[in-house]
């Protein structure tokens, strides 16, 4: 593979419109970019999700084998397409592991047939009261033991369905008191309590074999003073050295405030991928090209890690080449 291409592994972007533009053709057929995200403006009915993914996938590429085609499918006040999962996280967790379960294979089932192989969900953060996340309806439970067991059903439903899961947001949002794509969160607690409670959910995701995980844009004074997706001592230290975790992970939106806050596409691309963030989430075509026009000279001049690089690179292309066609 070129720079470029494997730059373009590291990149999942969103676009606008129903069918996939020029630009992102461009990008797909010349090996620069590893996945979309779906979002509201890019779909109608099921049907004409159907006819959008087939287009994606239909575009020839360098490697023979199926987009990562991303959508946050939640449900409750997070939910892009048509069909389940209706219930929020809240509702959902009421009705126990069991009932999640359920949910899960039926929305696997049902992304599956309109061509979307990754959920970006579920969330296995805690809840609390006047946090963000149990306001918005998005968290399974209060319980470490409970969000594990809940949020676990809905993943293992997931992959009955056909549909790699990914747990989010690492290691743990529960205690943001405002959402990270509007501002800039600090999450003030100890290192003790993250690794005692917090991160007990992706622990058990991980024994699991979850696929995926979604690292948080928010900061962890106890662990960084980074964003956590753009944090070696997070993305690296705690989610792959300490819990083990031996899939693929992608950033939480790089085009969020709190990401902004850092820096632009390109520096923070580099910087999640120095951090060893496997996938750069992008939600403008724009950015996401510049992001992987900077991760491209980075391997040209030498300022990444080419081996780490490419052990990213070759997680990525495991997950792309095992999933259900």
């Amino acid at each position: 593979m070129t720079d470029g291409q494997l730059a373009g592994e590291r990149i999942i972007t969103g676009f606008s419109g129903h069918h996939p533009p020029k630009t992102l053709r461009r990008m797909i057929s010349a090996g620069r970019v590893s996945g979309v995200i779906l979002f509201d403006g890019n779909v109608g009915g099921a049907r004409s999700v159907r006819r959008l993914t087939s287009e994606l996938q239909a575009i020839p590429r360098p490697a023979s084998i199926p987009l990562l085609v991303t959508v946050d499918q939640e449900g409750g006040l997070v939910r892009r397409l048509p069909g389940p999962p209706k219930p929020s996280a809240s509702a959902s967790g009421a009705w126990g592991a069991a009932f999640a379960e359920r949910l899960g294979t039926a929305t696997g089932a049902s992304l599956h047939s309109m061509g979307v192989n990754v959920d970006l969900a579920p969330v296995l953060d805690l809840g609390g009261p006047g946090r963000a996340i149990e306001g918005e309806g998005r968290t399974f439970a209060r319980s470490p033991a409970a969000v594990s067991d809940i949020g676990g059903g809905f993943a293992r439903g997931l992959a009955a369905g056909g549909v790699a899961a990914t747990a989010k947001h690492f290691p743990g949002l529960g205690d943001a008191r405002v959402n990270t794509d509007n501002a800039v969160q600090k999450i003030r607690l100890p290192a003790a309590k993250l690794r005692g409670a917090d991160e007990q959910p992706y622990a058990g995701f991980i024994q699991s074999g979850g696929a995926m995980v979604m690292l948080s844009t928010a900061i962890y004074p106890a662990l960084s003073e980074k964003p956590a997706a753009l944090s070696r001592p997070i993305a690296t230290g705690e989610l792959r050295n300490r819990l083990g975790f031996k899939g693929v992970s992608i950033s939480d939106s790089l085009g969020s405030v709190s990401a902004r806050a850092v820096g632009g596409p390109a520096k923070t691309a580099l910087a999640a991928a120095r951090a060893g963030t496997d996938l750069g989430l992008f939600t403008d075509l724009g950015d996401a090209a510049r992001a992987q026009r900077a991760l491209a000279r980075g391997l040209a001049n030498g300022s990444l890690d080419r081996a780490e690089f490419e052990a990213s690179v070759t997680r990525v292309l495991a997950l792309r080449s095992g999933l259900k066609p």
